[in-house]
């Protein structure tokens, strides 16, 4: 199966910005977890917030897939559609492993 190449950047300017948006809304969570950990708070509150963080970053990992089947895999005019869509499902279920 052929793989997209590391230098594949992860989308137009626009689209980077919408992501380091996310993720810098991520670290403030995390900066968030620590003061709350730092503080004393109860574990229920702090397994919360954890969990709310790892939905973001999934979300964002969710998001950079859609963007790459959309974009990068529709682009590649040398393969076959059934070659493409195998490699998105690849990708997709490659990365939901690591989520879970």
């Amino acid at each position: 199966m052929h793989t997209l190449p590391d230098t594949v950047a992860v989308g137009n300017d626009e689209e980077r910005k919408r992501i380091v948006n996310r993720l810098k809304r991520l670290e403030g969570q995390i900066r968030g977890l620590q003061t709350m950990i730092e503080s004393g708070k109860d574990c229920d509150a702090v397994l919360t917030q954890i969990t709310a963080a790892k939905s973001a970053l999934n979300q964002v990992g969710l998001h950079i897939i859609g963007y790459s089947m959309k974009t990068c895999l529709t682009e590649d005019s040398a393969r076959s559609r059934d070659e493409l869509v195998d490699e998105a499902i690849a990708v997709f279920l490659k990365y939901s492993n690591c989520v879970q």
